[in-house]
């Protein structure tokens, strides 16, 4: 069932889970219940209740302070502060790896894999693309400006804390340069609304750089990646702490297995720089001593993989991260690129997402990270799609305890669209940057009547 469906009717089922939580200001159990009801989001329109005097008094206004924000008599501050009633920390695994022609010039294989076309358009309008779902705002590009902005702005009014970006390491192998430079091109977006970030080091690609004679060793190529995260992204304020450390993770290690290995490459660490440094479930034995706790990951158990991780880590001394998803569907085999998994886990009109958010927060793992925000290949997006719309960030949004709604979400959604619209318009835009603003400081309503002003007049 597609979104435009979606409109039509409300789904028949609810599913509700009540969440104890202790507040940090009582001692009392709080209780947090998420009922899944879909939600109608049109696309962007006019309010026609609004004047043509009324919204040209908007932009008049408008001007009179962009023109005070020239003189510096006043300024734009930066930061979003945003209430949640569930202190639960929410980390979401990103994958910074796409590529659009509209943005970039060419369609990048993570939307074609080996045999799909987004220059074809189907029989519904959308992009063949490499993905049973679809993005609500079609194929895109990891470096867009205005992406980078949308996706940031939805994190924050569903009460995500941060991202964990999927890297590939520092070497121009394949696309991984690609990946590192989008990761980067992150950085002002995430300072600019208080998100914090972390890496996700594939150990694979040390492998890659020795056998394209970039290193002589898997060794020596993981050191040159982990100095590069230290030298570029741990002097960042808002790198991922925890108990005064920063985060770090591994996803395996798969390729660099032998503890001894690792002692060397933390050599690049001073005592006082060695980071929490986590590895995926079942694998902290191949880092030995450097390893601080594991997080869970998707697995074809399910909950299984959930219960077997929490009976062993939850009362260690390990950092603990729980995982929560929506579904798990794979594409590669239908894409091309073999079958790398056997085995799905259906979305179920966002059963799994309530079922693995309750698990993962009842069995109180020091934080969650969400899985993910945007593997298409994988199914496992949390982004609006056409197939879901804003379901599961609204169910995240009652999770957290935002004091934002299914409509905030629209409002930032109808902001996407507009700088798409008025992409060649510089005072639409100016007008755009101010709806922005808007939203940072919680004021939906007004950036909902600049954007029917931009609208009504560009």
């Amino acid at each position: 069932m597609n979104f435009k469906q979606n409109h039509c009717y409300k789904l028949a089922v609810f599913f509700c889970i009540v969440l104890a939580i202790q507040s940090c200001e009582k001692d009392e159990e709080s209780n947090y219940t998420i009922t899944n009801e879909t939600n109608v989001y049109p696309t962007a329109q006019q309010d026609s209740t609004l004047t043509d005097e009324a919204l040209q008094l908007i932009l008049q206004e408008e001007d009179s302070i962009n023109e005070l924000l020239k003189t510096g008599r006043i300024v734009d501050i930066s930061g979003m502060e945003v209430e949640k009633d569930n202190p639960k920390e929410i980390y979401v695994h990103y994958m910074p790896w796409f590529q659009s022609k509209d943005y970039d010039g060419y369609w990048g294989q993570h939307w074609t894999m080996t045999n799909k076309n987004p220059e074809v358009i189907l029989s519904n309008g959308q992009r063949e693309i490499a993905s049973y779902y679809y993005p609500i705002i079609g194929p895109y590009g990891s470096e867009d400006p205005d992406l980078q902005e949308y996706h940031m702005l939805m994190m924050k009014l569903a009460g995500i804390d941060g991202v964990i970006f999927d890297w590939y390491g520092s070497k121009d192998i394949y696309d991984y340069q690609l990946i590192k430079n989008a990761t980067e091109s992150f950085m002002d977006r995430l300072d600019d609304l208080d998100l914090s970030f972390s890496i996700m080091y594939e150990d694979r690609v040390a492998q890659q750089a020795v056998d394209q004679n970039f290193n002589a060793t898997v060794n020596e190529a993981a050191i040159t990646d982990f100095n590069y995260i230290k030298d570029n992204y741990f002097s960042k304020s808002n790198f991922l702490h925890y108990e005064d450390k920063k985060l770090l993770f591994v996803f395996g290690p798969s390729t660099i297995t032998n503890a001894t290995d690792w002692d060397t490459i933390f050599s690049v660490f001073t005592e006082e720089e060695k980071p929490h440094f986590l590895t995926l479930w079942a694998a902290n034995q191949n880092v030995g001593i450097n390893a601080s706790g594991e997080f869970l990951w998707i697995s074809s158990d399910h909950l299984l993989a959930h219960d077997y991780y929490y009976d062993t880590y939850l009362n260690s001394e390990f950092v603990t991260v729980g995982s929560s998803y929506p579904g798990f569907d794979s594409f590669y085999e239908a894409g091309g690129w073999g079958l790398w998994h056997d085995w799905n886990i259906p979305h179920d009109n966002g059963t799994t997402f309530v079922e693995t958010l309750n698990y993962t927060h009842n069995q109180e793992a020091d934080f969650i990270q969400l899985l993910t925000w945007n593997d298409f290949g994988e199914g496992t997006m949390l982004e609006p799609t056409e197939e879901y719309g804003f379901y599961n960030l609204q169910i995240l949004q009652e999770y957290t305890g935002v004091t934002y709604t299914p409509e905030d979400l629209q409002t930032t959604l109808n902001l996407y669209r507009a700088r798409k619209t008025y992409a060649d318009n510089k005072k639409a835009q100016k007008y755009l940057d101010r709806c922005y603003y808007y939203i940072k400081r919680s004021n939906t309503k007004r950036a909902n009547k600049l954007l029917n002003a931009v609208y009504r007049f560009f």
